[in-house]
């Protein structure tokens, strides 16, 4: 059968690929989730235990045929279905010949007499079921056999989307109805076969190897591929227009829409419950190379991935004769550790890179966590807690984060696509930044789109965050701008913040007293007094920080100490032959307990962290 992006030239390159992994175990289960006409689940059957997966029913019936082939003996029937249904005076006038021939429309998909063959077959078949003369198994290979026979004879130039204007001679011939093609007939295991959408189903599943073959244009397959639906279900729906095409927006995949796919693609390899995860996809697919690998790097253990190549063939239109097609190969094995998030916000002083350190020193059973000083959010959101708790003087900051868990990620992923589309913004390109700039400040405070203020600080010098004392932003254009792997980061970022339960707020630090109790965890990352960052100026449309400061939240864990809450504190003591007396003094007067970062130095500078609670009891 003829099949948009069917792998069947590919599968014995996946197979070697398999092979050179070592991980062909006849033990192991393979999913292959858009299993299409089956072409890989078929391939493997008689190695794997096969799971296969498609949203559309007839590639369920396809799959359910080559994975759960039946003996064809047919022991209920007093005929063999072949001869039956190869005898070309069986004919029924039904829904295929009244919508889909000249019969009884205008439309030319089959010739009268296959048309009424078709519905001839279908009826009996489901005649059949009915009665309990033939079993599940029986059912979905006999369907499978017309469908097979219907792609030999559709006048159709390789999908159902529409059909030919004029006979292909092929349509014209009487259809024979034929047997499944299959590369394999047996297998030894009771696989299963689901027809679900894959995000959906993907938590539902586990198993070894996870085998991803996603559309990759924005053609939708449900579409295309109408016809074969409405045979295999024969449910005699509502059609419309020129084609006679049912309903399938239920049916509608996200891989075939961009900034759906990318979003849904990543939360399937987060979801996945699979060690090894093998995906084929296109060059000129939607989603890039270097977005897929992003997302396989962060869920995978880097060093495991592979990548292949493979030059193919395909229908060229006259603008696209010389561009070389691929199809790509990738592998990676699943990390069986947690994965850290790093926070879309080029945060000065944030802590991605120290977040396994600081949570190896923290308590364990943490039931609520708060961030004192939460800035771009790094530590807190990497913390596995019942209740996680933001808190930042910045509030811009702040609702920007709240638009990121609250705001659908699809929605924000558009906007920043449609916004560099109209405002044509580029790295280091002055003029359309400042038009936007212009735009965000120019809206009052109170209703400025916090989405606007992220594509600022993309393609902002640094992508760092600054305000005036008007809180209009004042950053000017930097040499950076928005690409695959910040679209990864801020696409994992929001699932992870949309999965947590977190809480926003924008206190006083000292003035939380109402959100802790003896079973809070409090986080403290303030602005370093020694370190002369620019954010400690008291310049940037928020207070500064200096000693007043530094001296005030020294009290508060003080007092938090005496009621008994465990908190860690981030900070330098020594930086650029300055020290900070007031903290090395206050951690001396009350024991407090040092631990320097065990890392690479950040900045030349060597970070430590101090904790009211024994660590070793924790480790």
């Amino acid at each position: 059968m003829r099949y948009i992006g069917s792998k069947v030239k590919i599968v014995d390159q996946i197979d070697d690929l398999i092979k050179s992994l070592k991980i062909d175990k006849e033990n192991y289960t393979f999913f292959d989730a858009f299993s299409g006409t089956a072409t890989v689940g078929n391939h493997f059957k008689d190695k794997f235990k096969i799971i296969a997966n498609d949203t559309l029913y007839s590639s369920y019936v396809l799959t359910q045929a080559k994975l759960n082939t039946p003996d064809k003996k047919f022991r209920n029937l007093n005929v063999n279905p072949f001869d039956l249904f190869n005898d070309i005076s069986k004919q029924l006038k039904g829904f295929v010949y009244n919508n889909y021939s000249l019969g009884g429309s205008e439309r030319m998909y089959f010739s009268e007499e296959n048309a009424a063959r078709i519905d001839f077959i279908r009826t009996k078949i489901e005649d059949w079921y009915k009665s309990e003369s033939i079993d599940s198994k029986e059912y979905y290979y006999l369907i499978a056999c017309l469908l097979e026979s219907v792609s030999k004879v559709a006048n159709v130039a390789g999908v159902y989307g529409a059909y030919l204007k004029k006979w292909d001679p092929r349509a014209i011939k009487p259809m024979k109805f034929i047997e499944v093609e299959m590369e394999k007939t047996e297998s030894k295991f009771d696989n299963e076969v689901y027809n679900e959408k894959i995000e959906e189903l993907i938590n539902d599943v586990s198993g070894d190897i996870l085998y991803l073959d996603p559309p990759y244009t924005k053609n939708q397959y449900s579409v295309q591929y109408h016809m074969l639906e409405t045979i295999a279900l024969y449910d005699n729906p509502e059609i419309r227009g020129k084609t006679g095409a049912r309903d399938t927006s239920k049916l509608t995949s996200d891989f075939s829409k961009s900034g759906n796919v990318h979003v849904v693609f990543e939360k399937i390899i987060a979801r996945a419950n699979f060690k090894h995860i093998i995906m084929s996809y296109s060059s000129d697919g939607i989603m890039s190379k270097e977005y897929i690998e992003s997302v396989l790097k962060r869920h995978g253990k880097p060093e495991t991935l592979v990548f292949k190549k493979i030059e193919y063939k395909r229908y060229l239109n006259s603008k696209a004769e010389d561009k070389q097609h691929y199809e790509y190969l990738f592998y990676i094995e699943k990390k069986d550790s947690e994965i850290n998030y790093a926070s879309p916000l080029n945060y000065i002083g944030g802590k991605a890179d120290m977040i396994d350190f600081l949570k190896k020193n923290s308590p364990k059973n943490i039931d609520r966590f708060i961030d004192l000083f939460g800035g771009g959010f790094n530590v807190g959101i990497n913390y596995n807690c019942d209740q996680l708790i933001y808190n930042d003087c910045n509030f811009k900051v702040r609702e920007l984060l709240e638009t990121f868990k609250n705001e659908d990620t699809v929605e924000i992923y558009k906007y920043i696509e449609k916004m560099i589309k109209k405002y044509k913004l580029e790295h280091g390109l002055k003029e359309p930044y400042l038009k936007i700039r212009e735009l965000y400040n120019n809206t009052p405070v109170e209703n400025r789109d916090p989405k606007l203020l992220y594509l600022l600080v993309l393609y902002g010098f640094q992508q760092q965050i600054r305000f005036n004392s008007s809180y209009d932003y004042n950053n000017p254009v930097g040499q950076a701008g928005f690409n695959d792997k910040l679209a990864e980061k801020l696409i994992s970022y929001c699932r992870n913040l949309k999965e947590k339960n977190v809480s926003f707020y924008s206190r006083d630090f000292t003035d939380m007293d109402d959100l802790i109790n003896k079973n809070t965890f409090v986080y403290c990352d303030p602005p370093y007094l020694i370190t002369l960052g620019s954010y400690n100026d008291g310049k940037r449309g928020f207070n500064g920080w200096n000693e007043t400061e530094e001296i005030r939240l020294l009290k508060y864990l003080e007092k938090l100490n005496k009621k008994g809450v465990k908190f860690m504190l981030s900070n330098v003591l020594e930086h650029k032959e300055l020290k900070n007396s007031l903290l090395i003094d206050w951690i001396n007067r009350n024991g407090f307990k040092v631990i320097e970062y065990d890392g690479k130095a950040r900045k030349n500078r060597n970070e430590i962290i101090v904790v009211n609670y024994e660590v070793s009891n924790y480790e």
